[in-house]
């Protein structure tokens, strides 16, 4: 008994410290999301150069636009007559704001939605209905019905998980953005032509934020008004500093005021409500450490102070 509570010490306590090691070394260890992206961007732009240097005649091809969804979906589509679901603006918004444009992803999405519950529904019932379940018929029903709703309940819940996501990497590079667009607006370049060049810079820091600018670029050259293009940007985004951005410009542009003070402004009240946000984080922190502490700080800590006592106590016997 006592070799084995001698033992047990140095090895509560090299495995804390190993832990405790692997923690404060994890981030230097980890692979860089960034980096990963900056090659992957620059080893893109290389092959393209390379393709229109080898078949210069594709090069200037032009590119489709639209993303056409699996003869699949679309089958389901056109079967179930889901046409008045695709019309629904509420659909396609949440689609353009988690980053899916075209008619594609909206036959898709609908097509996935109709099939989940489905599935969800013949899966279950084959899983409780085969096996022998000692329950009674209505209590496996309920199971069936409510795995099905599930199902029905999964397409959006993936939906709004990937709108959250793309907002909270939109919403830290929106004020980069708008520095590079300030830079670039009192280097003597318009609106159209700095939107154009942040797009181009800021891929290598997000690859969404470039997208949905050189969407909002094309939108300021072919509509027909330019408040539209704002608009859908504020749209698709879906943040508010987006949205107070968009309409600050529309009135700067309507009235001619200097574009210059007013993305300076914008800019420092992105960078404000960041460092906010980054606050509020941390803040939050504190009591969110409070279970892990207790749960793997605190055992190991008694384990040091009483494991002695213990061994202690055992020689006297």
């Amino acid at each position: 008994m006592s070799n084995a509570s001698a033992m047990l010490v140095p090895f509560l306590s090299g495995l804390a410290a190993a832990l405790m090691v692997a923690v404060l070394f994890w981030p230097a260890a980890r692979k860089s999301k960034f980096s990963a992206r900056a090659h992957a961007i620059a080893d893109e732009t290389l092959e393209g150069d390379m393709d229109k240097r080898a078949n210069p005649v594709a090069a200037n091809e032009p590119q489709a636009l639209r993303n056409e969804p699996k003869k699949v979906y679309r089958r389901i589509f056109e079967a179930l007559h889901l046409g008045a679901d695709a019309e629904s603006s509420d659909i396609v918004v949440k689609l353009r704001m988690a980053g899916f444009q075209g008619e594609g992803p909206v036959i898709t999405f609908l097509a996935v939605r109709a099939l989940s519950p489905v599935a969800s529904l013949c899966a279950t019932a084959l899983y409780v209905f085969t096996l022998r379940i000692s329950q009674p018929f209505f209590v496996k029903l309920l199971i069936v019905l409510a795995c099905g709703y599930v199902g029905w309940y999964l397409p959006s819940l993936f939906l709004s998980n990937k709108i959250q996501k793309r907002q909270e990497e939109l919403r830290r590079v929106w004020p980069d953005a708008l520095d590079l667009m300030l830079i670039c607006v009192e280097a003597g370049m318009g609106i159209d032509s700095a939107v154009k060049k942040v797009s181009v810079e800021i891929g290598a820091q997000s690859v969404e934020m470039a997208k949905e600018l050189e969407i909002f670029v094309a939108e300021l050259r072919y509509l027909p008004e330019r408040r539209d293009a704002y608009d859908n940007l504020a749209r698709r985004i879906g943040i508010d500093s987006v949205k107070s951005a968009t309409t600050t410009l529309v009135q700067a542009e309507k009235y001619g005021t200097q574009v210059g003070p007013t993305l300076r402004m914008l800019a420092q009240e992105g960078r404000d409500t960041r460092m906010g946000n980054a606050e509020t984080k941390a803040a939050a922190l504190p009591p969110k450490l409070t279970v892990p502490m207790i749960l793997f700080f605190l055992p190991v800590l008694f384990a040091v102070i009483i494991t002695p006592a213990i061994i202690q106590i055992s020689k006297m016997k």
